[in-house]
């Protein structure tokens, strides 16, 4: 996990926040990615407003996006790099699913596979939400995780009825690029 790739490796990440102004915090957050060394931003997904799934009632919609990258950062340094861009935006984490500022996961990092329990890969709860599996089928109809077409998985999605797709998006440069 803490291995440094040769090569730039392919990483889905997922992006989403409820707190605050939403919008500008995911695109900011791309922007701290892409300015991140190690790490070149090759898509951003079209934003997905979603109500929240899990956590404590009441919350307001979520911005979910994912974003696609190739890096020559480890695995555990590239989640590193998320927190911090996270901790920057004033994440807390109190409540579990609670309402968040920022959330930044790393979805998949190559085909590699990971029961470390700091960072499984991928993502062990990705196949079964659709407010990331949709956005990452927006900007790669092909995607698949473990085997399966992401674009199929996002329909099965129990959450996939809360998604409302929004405008813009699928540019380095951000969402609404």
């Amino acid at each position: 996990m803490d291995r440094v790739p040769q090569d730039p490796v392919g990483a889905v990440l997922a992006l989403g926040a409820n707190l605050g102004d939403a919008a500008a915090t995911v695109e900011e957050a791309v922007r701290q990615l892409q300015d991140t060394p190690g790490i070149e931003v090759t898509g951003v997904s079209p934003v997905a407003r979603t109500r929240p799934v899990g956590g404590p009632a009441g919350q307001p919609d979520y911005l979910n996006l994912v974003v696609t990258v190739a890096t020559r950062l480890s695995p555990t340094a590239l989640l590193a790099v998320g927190q911090g861009i996270e901790q920057a935006h004033h994440r807390t984490r109190d409540v579990r699913w609670g309402p968040r500022t920022l959330d930044i996961d790393v979805i998949t990092y190559g085909d590699l596979t990971s029961d470390d329990p700091v960072l499984t890969l991928p993502h062990p709860r990705a196949h079964t939400r659709a407010f990331v599996l949709a956005p990452w089928s927006w900007l790669d109809p092909e995607a698949t995780l473990s085997g399966a077409r992401v674009a199929d998985l996002a329909a099965q999605a129990d959450d996939a009825g809360s998604l409302t797709r929004l405008p813009g998006g699928q540019s380095p440069g951000g969402p609404g690029s």
